[in-house]
């Protein structure tokens, strides 16, 4: 069976582990928890789906647009996950191994970023701002 090119990254694999450690997390939830149960759902979403945009694209500058934007959603998850840390709604054990997963991802995504902008040039030097006219 052929495979798209997101199923083929490892950070696209590790995103979608993350998604089933948040369905676990959210599964503990108490009643009355609703807003906070979906928006750690939307942003497990996020992660993984704008790594397969990313991985769908063909310009580098995209690809690493859609990268920042799944960066952006693990970093709402792990600030999620520190809100239930602090107000006890889910297993301290459970939201340490959702961290670790989101550190994983968020290092990956990192390099995966700065490696698509080094080669498109982004961290070349500007030229100065005031040239020396030719003499």
């Amino acid at each position: 069976m052929t495979a798209f090119d997101h199923e083929k990254l490892d950070v696209y694999q590790i995103s979608l582990e993350f998604v089933a450690t948040a369905g676990e997390i959210i599964d503990q939830f108490l009643a009355g928890r609703h807003n906070l149960a979906d928006q750690l759902d939307r942003a497990a979403l996020s992660v993984v789906l704008n790594i397969a945009e990313g991985a769908g694209e063909f310009s580098r500058a995209e690809k690493a647009r859609f990268y920042r934007m799944a960066k952006r959603s693990a970093t709402e998850c792990a600030a999620v996950l520190d809100v239930c840390r602090v107000r006890k709604f889910v297993d301290g054990k459970r939201l340490e191994a959702g961290r670790e997963i989101l550190v994983r991802v968020v290092s990956m995504l990192i390099r995966m970023i700065h490696s698509l902008e080094a080669g498109a040039g982004r961290t070349a030097k500007p030229e100065s701002a005031n040239p020396v006219p030719p003499g």
